[in-house]
């Protein structure tokens, strides 16, 4: 599946050189919900939930996608008001978890014994993807990942260009000032075939498209 990626300018670069993205951490995230999607009224249910969040925040991480990148506010909120780069990575459809947009919380089975909250792996892989109903633009997919903490940098864990995380287009924001010729002079060193885009803002909606005169390519992956 083709999937988008979005970032800054330097953090492409970055990227770019080192053929890798970050790992995204729950707590991390901008949304306070992440984790927390679910009803949890009574106090001791709140206490577990946070303690099986911290687990989970220690162990796995998780890299965001989207399935376009036509939309203006994901280039607004997450490419550094459309000046930043989105990266079109083809992955494993096996390997990708389409996230859910819910207008009301989850609500978790009761363990009528005990009375304390019973996760099944149905509820935790359904609260791993949930996210609040007005989040929906976003049109989101997540690739999650087991952290190996013999590789963290500073605090932080990168994703590894590969088979997995192919890289095959390149565009960027309507107001990116990076040069396309030097991207694209980047992008030749990929052994896959590497599209690099400029974009602009639509003349007639609320879009983000090619801009085929600043591509000046006919080149299609």
């Amino acid at each position: 599946m083709r999937v988008y990626y979005l970032t800054g300018a330097q953090f492409a670069l970055s990227n770019l050189a080192l053929r890798r993205i970050k790992i995204a951490r729950f707590e991390g995230l901008n949304d306070p919900f992440e984790l927390f999607g679910v009803g949890v009224g009574n106090k001791e249910h709140r206490k577990a939930f946070r303690a099986t969040k911290e687990h989970i925040n220690e162990s796995k991480g998780l890299i965001c996608f989207s399935k376009s990148w036509s939309n203006p506010l994901m280039w607004g909120h997450y490419a550094e008001k459309h000046t930043g780069v989105c990266f079109g990575f083809d992955i494993p459809d096996k390997l990708l978890e389409p996230v859910l947009y819910k207008k009301r919380m989850l609500t978790m089975e009761i363990d009528p014994k005990t009375r304390k909250p019973k996760p099944t792996e149905k509820f935790m892989n359904q609260l791993l993807r949930t996210k609040f109903f007005d989040w929906k633009y976003e049109d989101g997919m997540r690739l999650f990942v087991i952290l190996n903490h013999n590789t963290v940098e500073s605090g932080k864990y990168f994703y590894s260009f590969s088979d997995d995380l192919m890289l095959r287009e390149i565009i960027l924001g309507p107001r990116c000032e990076l040069p396309i010729e030097g991207v694209r002079n980047i992008a030749t060193d990929f052994k896959q075939p590497v599209v690099v885009l400029k974009s602009r803002i639509a003349f007639t909606r609320f879009e983000v498209l090619e801009n085929k005169t600043a591509s000046r390519t006919t080149t299609k992956c």
